[in-house]
């Protein structure tokens, strides 16, 4: 028998006595009409002091709106023991801090050793029915602050808020050169590469994207240390940003320096291109106040950090 996520209320205050029930759910609880049809052809998807009620029926000051969603779970994810690292866990949301190297969501050729497989296998293990819903992606090579939605609901607002730009998304990254200014912003549009769609570049005709950036370290000529926020979320876009301004990304095959020019550090090779997703900061879907979640910087690119600072631009360094 399908059981139900736990309720989210709110309680009517004086200031709103007779308004229409569907304000509440559409302006207060932020309701998409998406959901909120799914909702009314739930038995106890709306209610009011726990009786079912029409949305163009009024409320009263006190009164109790609830809404209830039903439970539900990824079938088509297979569930695996991997090691999993949660920064935070409630009704409605979970926060991990994804590891270098992981898919997010299995893919056609990767149906295994995802974060959906270890979320899954997670939830299963404590008897929870959840599906699998991430709010944002982080590339493969990426590593950092992923935050996934436990209810329909939960995905819904947040997705509001990065549509709104209502998400702080915080990355920091090693790209290579000096970067001169101390902070800039690149607003340039992005679109798919006409010659190659897996790769994004800067085209007058692409979508509107903005990154700005701060320095946070200047290691030698050799590379620089940056924060980065996002105002708009494409796919690819600190990578593609950073390479249209001469910085691109340490590591990274498909936007920077070609591999076989990409020297080793003390005889390590950098895998992965050196982003991390930092810092993510919303308004909580539960209650609508702020909650911020960081993760810190992964042992990888600290040690390429330490390696830059005592090789400088020299043969320790990335560069030829």
């Amino acid at each position: 028998m399908t059981g139900y996520y736990e309720p989210l209320s709110y309680v009517v205050p004086p200031a709103e006595d007779g308004i229409m029930l569907k304000t509440i759910l559409h302006d207060r609880m932020k309701l998409s009409r998406k959901l909120l049809s799914r909702l009314k052809l739930t038995a106890e998807g709306i209610t009011v002091n726990g009786e079912r009620r029409y949305t163009t029926s009024r409320v009263r000051s006190g009164d109790v709106v609830e809404i209830r969603m039903q439970e539900e779970e990824s079938d088509d994810i297979l569930p695996q023991d991997i090691p999993i690292d949660i920064l935070h866990e409630d009704d409605q949301l979970l926060i991990v801090n994804k590891a270098a190297g992981m898919i997010v969501h299995p893919t056609h050729g990767h149906y295994m050793n995802t974060i959906a497989n270890a979320v899954v296998f997670h939830w299963r293990q404590a008897g929870r029915k959840v599906r699998f819903r991430p709010v944002h992606r982080l590339d493969r090579e990426t590593s950092g602050v992923l935050a996934i939605a436990k209810t329909p609901y939960a995905h819904q607002h947040i997705s509001a808020q990065m549509q709104a730009n209502g998400v702080d998304k915080t990355y920091v990254a090693i790209v290579h050169g000096r970067v001169r200014e101390d902070s800039g912003t690149v607003d340039e549009p992005i679109d798919r590469d006409p010659a190659s769609p897996h790769v994004r570049i800067v085209t007058p005709s692409g979508y509107p994207s903005v990154t700005h950036y701060e320095v946070l370290e200047r290691l030698g000529e050799a590379a620089t240390f940056v924060r980065l926020r996002l105002e708009t979320g494409r796919t690819h876009q600190i990578r593609v940003h950073m390479n249209h301004i001469g910085h691109p990304l340490l590591g990274d095959a498909m936007y920077g320096v070609s591999p076989e020019r990409e020297k080793t550090v003390a005889g390590e090779p950098l895998d992965r291109h050196a982003l991390h997703a930092a810092r993510l900061a919303f308004a909580h879907p539960a209650d609508g106040r702020p909650v911020a979640f960081e993760a810190p910087l992964p042992d990888d690119m600290a040690r390429w950090l330490d390696l830059l600072r005592r090789g400088g631009s020299g043969s320790g360094g990335y560069l030829e």
